[in-house]
């Protein structure tokens, strides 16, 4: 296995800052590290430089490098219990003031979270009355997300998830198998606006009554964290709701006094001041 040394790392992150002004700076540096890493093992770079000269000269690659390195595997209903959570008291407790609810899904990766959410929203009679964005730094993940068209042998993941969350169907009535491939039910997400955003530089562009950016800061560190939690809170509207990930924390940051805990498991925290 190569070695990969500080020095080289942050030479690559200089170039890809000038060059398309994304900031990898503050990525974990050890998953950062092995995602490189991947790079170079999956198009045989034999050095991190060669990978560096390449993303300079070749924008086309460098789409495919940010579709690498973003990677994220995601599933349908991930976490039920989160899901039950969220349909069972958070959307409740809004319409209780609110005849909508806007949702925005940061970092929606591949789809399946907006899916999932389509599909509550549906079973809950209220679809119709949902404004959801999805966004992703990633344009080659955003297509996907869109075309909503999953292997079926993720299928069965995505279906336990659902029996667990306890759906009011079968999952299989959402879609349509076809040569291997499960087609999701379109109308579900004619609603979405899908949308490229950076976390990490794009501006706060909304104000929503559930932000969810869940398993997508654990590739950051501290400061970077901060700094798009910072986001988060100016993106919800007060009394609004943050979900993160299971291994993901609002403890330590700056704005934690502006929250408290809804569901402490499930990393679910309620805006309480501005």
């Amino acid at each position: 296995m190569q070695e990969i040394h500080i020095v080289d790392i942050r030479r690559l992150t200089e170039v890809i800052k000038s060059r398309y002004g994304y900031d990898f700076t503050n990525y974990a540096i050890s998953s950062f590290k092995r995602r490189i890493l991947r790079i170079l093992e999956l198009y045989r770079f034999n050095s991190v430089e060669a990978l560096t000269k390449r993303i300079n000269d070749d924008p086309a690659f460098f789409e495919e490098f940010v579709s690498e390195i973003t990677v994220n595997v995601t599933e349908m209903f991930r976490d039920p219990s989160f899901w039950r959570i969220l349909r069972d008291k958070v959307i409740p407790n809004i319409l209780l003031n609110h005849k909508k609810v806007s949702i925005w899904h940061a970092g929606c990766s591949s789809g399946e979270e907006v899916y999932s959410m389509a599909i509550l929203l549906k079973e809950m009679g209220i679809l119709e009355n949902a404004r959801i964005i999805a966004t992703d730094i990633d344009d080659e993940i955003l297509e996907r997300a869109k075309s909503g068209v999953y292997a079926m042998k993720n299928m069965e993941i995505n279906e336990k998830n659902y029996v667990r969350f306890r759906g009011k169907n079968e999952l299989n009535k959402y879609f349509e198998e076809r040569n291997g491939l499960a087609y999701m039910d379109k109308s579900l997400v004619k609603g979405v606006s899908w949308r490229k955003h950076d976390l990490v530089n794009g501006i706060v562009f909304n104000k929503f009554d559930i932000v969810l950016c869940r398993n997508v800061m654990i590739y950051f560190n501290q400061n970077l964290q901060n700094d798009v939690l910072k986001k988060l809170h100016e993106s919800l509207f007060k009394y609004g709701y943050l979900a993160i990930g299971s291994k993901e924390s609002l403890i330590w940051c700056e704005i934690a006094n502006k929250f408290i805990v809804v569901n402490n498991e499930e990393k679910i925290y309620k805006k309480i001041k501005e």
